[in-house]
This record gives C-alpha cells, sequence and structure tokens, in this order.
C-alpha cells in the first residue's frame, strides 16, 4: 500500500515554497544555513526562516505567488540563527542534526503508482491524491470529471465523495507533511524540505535513500549535532553527494515537487 499526492496538493505547494527560499539562499551563498517553515492556506501563507543570509521579502512573495497563485498574502518571519548551531559548521561542514535515517529500495508497486501520479499531474495539474492497494487504484483528482480519470484507469476508483475543486482554498498545506508520499518506506524522523545540506535530514535522507536503491538493501544509520562521518564517510562527502542530487533534479524546489520517489 502507497499513497503519492502531487505538486498541487496543498503541503506540496508549502514543500515547495520552503524549497524555493532555499534555493534563494543558495544564489547567495555556497553553503548557507537555513531551516523555513510554511503553513499556507484560504489566500494566506506564513513563512518563518531561520537564516545566515537575509532573503528579500519581494523575492520571497513573487515565489509564493508563482507557485500558490496571485493574491495570496504573504506573512514572513525571518530570524538569525542560533549562534551555537552556527558555529557547529564555521571550521567545516560537520552533522546539523541529532536523527536516524532509513533507506529503502523502492518496490515495483511504489514505482507504478509514482508513475501513475506523474501521467496524471501532466494531464490534470491541480490537487491530486493517489493510493494503490494490491490491485486497488484510488484517484482523488480535483477539477476533473469521474469519467476523465475512467478514460486512462477504467478499473481505477475515482472521486469517492465526488468531483471537487482541492487546492489551499479549501484546505492547509504544511512542510514536510508528506513525507510518506515523498519517501516511501524511507520514512524515519526528519524532513526533506526547507533546509540546507548541512541538516542531516536532507543529506543523510538523500544518501541513505541513493545507497538503498544501488545496494537493494535496507540502510539504516544515525548521527549527532557535530559528527564529521556519517556510514563510514566524511560529513562533508555525505554533503556533496546530496548536493549533486539536488544539482540533477533542479534545485530544491523541484526537488520539492515529488521527493525521492
Amino acid at each position: 500500500m502507497f499513497e503519492k499526492v502531487n505538486p498541487a496538493h496543498p503541503d506540496k505547494i508549502a514543500d515547495r515554497i520552503a524549497g524555493a527560499l532555499v534555493d534563494l539562499a543558495y544564489t547567495q551563498e555556497k553553503n548557507p544555513k537555513i531551516a523555513v517553515e510554511v503553513l499556507i492556506g484560504h489566500g494566506m501563507c506564513h513563512v518563518i526562516a531561520e537564516t545566515s543570509v537575509h532573503l528579500s521579502v519581494e523575492d520571497i512573495r513573487q515565489a509564493v505567488q508563482r507557485i500558490a497563485g496571485e493574491g495570496v498574502v504573504l506573512n514572513y518571519h525571518e530570524v538569525r540563527q542560533d549562534p551555537i548551531l552556527s558555529g557547529n559548521q564555521q571550521d567545516g561542514l560537520r552533522c546539523g542534526d541529532n536523527g536516524i535515517f532509513k533507506g529503502a529500495p523502492v518496490t515495483v508497486e511504489q514505482y507504478m503508482l509514482a508513475d501513475i501520479a506523474r501521467d496524471l499531474y501532466s494531464v490534470f495539474p491541480t490537487d491530486g491524491k493517489y493510493i494503490i492497494d494490491g490491485l486497488d487504484l484510488i484517484v482523488c483528482q480535483s477539477n476533473a470529471k469521474r469519467k476523465s480519470i475512467l478514460h486512462f484507469f477504467p478499473n481505477a476508483i475515482v472521486n469517492p465523495l465526488g468531483y471537487w475543486t482541492g487546492g489551499t482554498n479549501v484546505d492547509t498545506g504544511a512542510t514536510n507533511r508528506k513525507l510518506g508520499s515523498d519517501m516511501a518506506d524511507s520514512v524515519t524522523g526528519g524532513g526533506l524540505h526547507g533546509k540546507d545540506l548541512s541538516k542531516a535530514d536532507v543529506s543523510v535522507n538523500i544518501y541513505a535513500w541513493l545507497k538503498a536503491q544501488i545496494t537493494g538493501e535496507t540502510i539504516e544509520l544515525s548521527c549527532a549535532i557535530g559528527d564529521e562521518s556519517v556510514d563510514g564517510k566524511p560529513y562533508a562527502e555525505i554533503v556533496e553527494i546530496a548536493r549533486a542530487y539536488i544539482e540533477m533534479v533542479g534545485g530544491f524546489e523541484k526537488f520539492a515537487e515529488w521527493g525521492l520517489v
């Protein structure tokens, strides 16, 4: 059983906005320190950023309106990163989180639903949620008639409550609330989105997931703030592996669209 949501789901809109702010930070420094939380819904977008670099409110507003639509009111609060945490990174990249992490191979069922979600989103680019459970495919797709979905998937269970509009006008979204969709069986603690690469929630999660796909085995790791190595590798090397992956997918905002699966 696996659930996937598309980039127009309110929680993914929050993730994408958070990712866009991290992208902005990386235009200013090679290794900025930033953590962003986003809560959006019903015409409002609340953003809190703890950051080592100042972000332009106008740049943030433009990102919010580009991702969430015109007319969304921004409430932005920015604070400097805690000096003790910041000091942890002064002499080089060290682990920026305590945490446990797991990378698990993606199953055929999970790949199948991820492909279905992407295919449907290319036709219906509005809020959608999809579940696969054995032979059952459940499609909840906003702004689409049932027969339109059945044209593609005749045996699917489509919009059990009937036609719905979805989006942030009928729901709220928050950062890192759809990690099951983003990570499948790799979910443990910590969120993927809205953080820089020094944070283990980002880099170690990506590293463990990539290693699991290569080895075909479940990978379990742990680390603490200040650790200089993880899984026998210098933490700086873990960061560079994650950086290469983020660059490959097109940045933190693009990464937030679908996550790892």
